[in-house]
């Protein structure tokens, strides 16, 4: 390592925060409420989406943009997941103060991100319609979805870089700056969400540009960050230098974690098949519920964030004890958010649900939903925490492996055998808390079975990284 990148990770920015020292619940806590108030404004701007075209177009309109939900999620997931093989080389190497590699990840980083979205991109606005056919999207809704899905697919490179870039930003703790870039793109979504849908009469095609607009500028603020920034993270403005090494260490991590996200989202696709054979009102309270899942969702999701990045930060600092003390940490936090957060959507179910649509049958969906998902929604948030607590001791096949297994293989087992004989819609979201129970049974196992193999693995890497040291 040269002098210039040891003196770039001696220096302490007010954006950065290292979780190997000082105060482990605080800092946890500093990491993960930028990024649950950055989900929240997301999907608070999400359901701005829902909210403007239900109230201004009808329940078709937001049946067509609800019964997308499933597959923009596989997109996003897919993304997400490949970003976590970004967030744990860096917070690794972020942890070990090796800033040359660094350097050499988040170059790679932008690289394959920029090219992967477009690859996407061309694979949805050819598979649009092909998709939602297959997912038995009702007839009356088929056309306007199918229109609102490649609008969306032309927003994928921009989503690609974002989620890759900020993933970059969390690995180092800098959780703030990509909050403040989306609560600007949120805005300008909902700006731009009522100027197309109320004076200019677009529905769907109104809400679908917003959507792209926002993404582009998300992505926008995320590279200017970077090209600005003083660390060893930042984005050189000549000539990018792609890393084959840091490549395919990133694919060996974020690729089980791409496909699970992926297949995991398939198997909401077939769910979300299931739930169109209940007509367009039941359609239409599934995505009001899930939209208000989504916040709990994200809250979860933070927590787990946090989980990879504190433990990766440790295992790349070699700080054994405290990897244990924060994967506790993370498994308490989980559970007392998942438990305020879905408690207070229980209490003010209605009021809320009355914000989308006043549609009593499709409202009544959506209650169904909320209680059938919500008794266990926690185990649901512990589930995500350990996933990320072994993605982050350096196993990547071994979460994704547990997680198909459980969530995706049960819940389709379920779909084509207890729902197959009880068409009803309890029956079918139960599989959601029984799938949530079974994989996190099985990943606490593995997890006490596999963390001091996983310290012996860390060392020999470390070794062989540092053979100076």
């Amino acid at each position: 390592m040269n002098f210039n990148a040891v003196e770039a990770l001696s220096v302490k920015r007010s954006h950065e925060i290292d979780l190997t020292e000082g105060r482990l619940l605080p800092k946890l806590l500093s990491f993960s409420l930028p990024l649950m108030l950055s989900g929240i404004l997301q999907l608070a701007f999400n359901a701005a989406d829902l909210i403007v075209v239900g109230r201004f177009t009808g329940e078709t309109a937001l049946a067509a943009v609800g019964s997308n939900g499933a597959l923009v999620s596989l997109m996003v997931n897919l993304f997400m997941g490949l970003g976590t093989g970004v967030s744990v080389l860096m917070a690794r190497y972020f942890g070990a103060k090796d800033a040359e590699r660094m350097a050499e990840t988040v170059q790679t980083t932008a690289i394959v991100g920029a090219l992967g979205g477009v690859l996407f991109a061309l694979l949805g606005l050819t598979l649009s319609k092909p998709m939602l056919q297959l997912m038995g999207t009702p007839e009356e809704v088929l056309p306007l979805a199918a229109v609102y899905l490649r609008i969306y697919f032309l927003g994928i490179p921009f989503l690609a870089v974002y989620n890759f870039l900020s993933a970059v930003l969390r690995s180092v703790g800098d959780t703030e700056r990509p909050l403040f870039f989306m609560a600007i793109a949120g805005a300008v979504n909902v700006v731009l969400n009522l100027i197309l849908v109320v004076p200019f009469h677009l529905g769907v095609v109104g809400v679908a540009v917003a959507t792209v607009a926002s993404e582009l500028l998300s992505c926008f603020l995320t590279v200017r960050c970077l090209l600005r920034s003083d660390g060893p993270y930042r984005l050189p403005r000549g000539k990018l230098r792609f890393s084959r090494n840091q490549f395919l260490q990133m694919l060996r991590i974020g690729l089980p974690a791409g496909i699970q996200g992926s297949l995991f989202s398939i198997s909401n696709v077939i769910i979300q098949s299931s739930i169109n054979s209940f007509g367009a009102a039941a359609v239409a309270g599934n995505a009001a519920a899930g939209s208000l899942e989504g916040f709990a969702f994200c809250s979860q999701d933070a927590v787990s964030q946090a989980a990879v990045a504190s433990v990766s930060q440790c295992m790349g600092a070699r700080r054994y004890e405290r990897v244990r003390s924060a994967v506790a940490a993370c498994c308490l936090l989980e559970i007392a958010v998942s438990v305020a957060i879905y408690g207070t959507i229980l209490l003010l179910r209605y009021p809320l649900l009355h914000i989308y649509t006043d549609d009593p049958a499709a409202v009544e969906a959506a209650i169904i939903r909320l209680f059938v998902l919500g008794i266990l929604y926690s185990t649901n948030g512990l589930m995500n925490a350990m996933t990320g607590v072994v993605r982050g001791h350096g196993y990547s096949i071994l979460p994704t492996a547990l997680t198909l297994t459980g969530v995706c293989g049960f819940r389709l087992l379920w779909i084509y055998t207890v729902f197959a004989r009880h068409h009803d819609l309890r029956i079918l979201y139960s599989c959601y808390p029984l799938s949530w129970i079974i994989t996190i049974l099985a990943q606490f196992i593995a997890y006490f079975a596999l963390r001091k193999r996983a310290v012996e693995l860390n060392e020999a890497r470390y070794r062989a990284e540092h053979p100076a040291g």
